[in-house]
């Protein structure tokens, strides 16, 4: 009877798996574990091999399963360089090899753009961008948009991941400038109405990629930002123009598999931002952290939270670098409610399920469009929210009671990797109701 059992547990412990047959190889499917022989890159036609290899939680002699292998695949995917990226694993003349194969978007976008300035529909803006991704092949970005209408603003960005490729260094670029309306309502109330900010920046980050998780930056910048008037706290300085430097540093810490989507994994963030350097008497300070963790709870049903906080410093922080809600922050059920302060804390949480599962899909019946702009991954998600946020000037206490709560449910569409959209319903405190259209994804 020992003797039996003995095979039974030896036989519960052996892993189960499946070969198909094609042109001599053995495909493995099912639940496989191999040992990697061999690895072999396929539909790179400009894209450097290491821009993809980098991103391997895995390499030659390591054992890999579907579940391992599906996870390097929406890692290779969140670069958002390819349309399709499959890991198929085969075994040939005694080998194991794990072919990856990738379809390579398009990467050249001279277009025109309409956008939504804080994801609220009534603010428009339009114009052009010129987006050239994959530059080089080395997964370099550069672009330059004109943007009219509500704000206008005029950008040129560069991102460079092998700016020391020995040392694992990145480089980011940006000038920027916008003619933007004020969004602070006690500066609106001090001029006694609305008011444009004329906002000039110039930065630059340098990174290093530590491991494959791990990333720390430095950063330097100059913001020139000019009001019509001087008012004190309007302007961080003595006069109705702030010149302030800016120098800074982050850490950032990210496990997801999917950055476009995350199913399963952690992302951690922190930074610091020293403003002014006490130059023309400005000498405030800016910090951020935000913490996001994933689970699949099952092979369908997505769990994830998210708590951040927006902190300021200093003798006077001007009422354009407030922490603020009803921007590019926002508590759904109070979407499109202007709440501010010198600290800011946010707290969400979702449930995420499948409607329609991510599949591939293509329109290769339109012959003037080149493919790659042609193919998408897609999927569509059921969703249940709840949004808990605060903001608070200094010395004011923190009191539960005093939280902005919304909840709600809605849809989520992924067209990968180009397009995130939304459609939800959300109740607050008050039970008050909106309706919210979102670009992007909540976190």
């Amino acid at each position: 009877m020992l003797k039996f059992a003995s095979i039974i547990i030896l036989l519960l412990n052996i892993p189960f798996y499946s070969y198909s047959q094609r042109n001599d190889s053995l495909f493995y499917s099912g639940n496989y574990s191999i040992k990697v022989d061999s690895i072999k890159l396929q539909g790179n036609k400009i894209t450097d091999p290491d821009v993809i290899m980098r991103e391997l939680t895995f390499g030659l002699g390591d054992t890999v399963n579907s579940k391992i292998l599906e996870y390097n695949s929406n890692r290779v995917f969140s670069l958002g360089i390819f349309t399709k990226v499959d890991f198929i694993p085969y075994r040939e003349n005694q080998c194991n090899y794990i072919l990856i194969n990738v379809n390579e978007s398009w990467y050249i976008y001279p277009i025109p753009f309409l956008n939504f300035e804080d994801r609220d529909w009534q603010k428009v803006s339009y114009g052009l961008n010129f987006l050239v991704k994959n530059f080089r092949g080395e997964n370099e970005t550069f672009r330059a948009t004109a943007g009219f209408g509500y704000d206008p603003n005029f950008t040129l960005y560069y991102d460079r991941p092998y700016f020391i490729r020995e040392q694992n260094i990145y480089l980011t670029a940006q000038l920027y400038y916008q003619n933007a309306l004020n969004i602070s309502p006690i500066a609106k109330e001090l001029y006694g109405g609305d008011f444009y900010q004329k906002f000039i920046n110039g930065s630059i980050d340098i990174g290093k990629r530590l491991n494959l998780f791990n990333k720390m930056d430095l950063f330097a910048g100059y913001n020139y930002i000019q009001n019509p008037v001087f008012i004190k706290g309007i302007s961080a300085s003595n006069e109705r123009i702030d010149r302030q430097v800016s120098i800074g540093g982050s850490y950032t810490y990210d496990t997801r598999d999917l950055a476009q989507f995350p199913r399963r994994g952690t992302y951690a963030f922190a930074s610091i931002q020293f403003n002014g350097l006490g130059i023309e008497d400005i000498n405030y300070q800016v910090a951020n952290i935000d913490l996001r963790k994933y689970f699949e709870l099952n092979s369908d049903l997505i769990f994830k939270f998210r708590v951040a906080s927006r902190l300021t410093f200093g003798s006077l922080v001007p009422y354009y670098d407030l922490s603020d809600f009803g921007f590019g922050e926002r508590i759904r059920g109070y979407y499109n409610q202007v709440m501010e302060g010198n600290d800011s804390y946010i707290g969400s949480i979702e449930l995420n399920y499948p409607i329609i599962k991510d599949f591939d899909m293509s329109f290769n019946f339109v012959p003037v469009i080149p493919k790659s702009l042609l193919d998408y991954r897609f999927a569509m998600y059921f969703e249940l929210f709840s949004d808990s946020g605060i903001t608070r000037f200094w010395g004011e206490p923190i009191n539960i009671n005093d939280f902005s709560t919304g909840y709600g449910a809605g849809l989520v569409f992924l067209v990968l990797p180009y397009y995130q959209f939304s459609i939800e319903y959300a109740i607050n405190n008050y039970e008050h109701t909106q309706i919210i259209f979102g670009l992007g994804t909540s976190f």
